[in-house]
């Protein structure tokens, strides 16, 4: 974690989620990118605010806001040994909520470290809605 990333965020968030990361898989955007690429099946969910990703996603990308995936994803994902990344604006709230998902009971659930930033450095496609 960068000195920049860490004056960000309350010391007390940043707690959780090094115990989330603990606990999590985790993978590049380079990762994603190349499943992606060999047409590999995983679900690829944003877990930013509504209006993060209506400013840009990761082309492909389905939104599952964090503030109604714990309620909504046996609905939208009921099979919990499907392969699903998340990912957020830095890897943060995507490490948390990756930890959530695997508390529900699901077994392949990955991080995308660098979130959305880690995607657009690399100059991977985008899209607005």
């Amino acid at each position: 974690m960068s000195y920049n990333e860490l004056m960000k965020h309350n010391s007390g968030f940043l707690k959780l989620v090094e115990e989330a990361k603990r606990k999590v898989r985790e993978c590049s955007a380079a990762d994603v990118k190349a499943k992606r690429d060999r047409g590999e099946t995983f679900h690829f969910v944003d877990v930013r605010e509504d209006h993060e990703f209506e400013k840009e996603h990761a082309a492909g990308a389905r939104h599952i806001g964090r503030g109604v995936l714990e309620r909504d994803i046996e609905t939208l994902i009921p099979d919990k040994d499907e392969e699903i990344v998340l990912y957020c604006g830095g890897g943060f709230r995507s490490a948390l909520t990756a930890e959530s998902l695997q508390k529900m009971g699901y077994r392949n659930v990955l991080s995308m470290d660098g979130g959305i930033r880690a995607w657009r450095e690399a100059g991977y496609p985008l899209e607005k809605r």
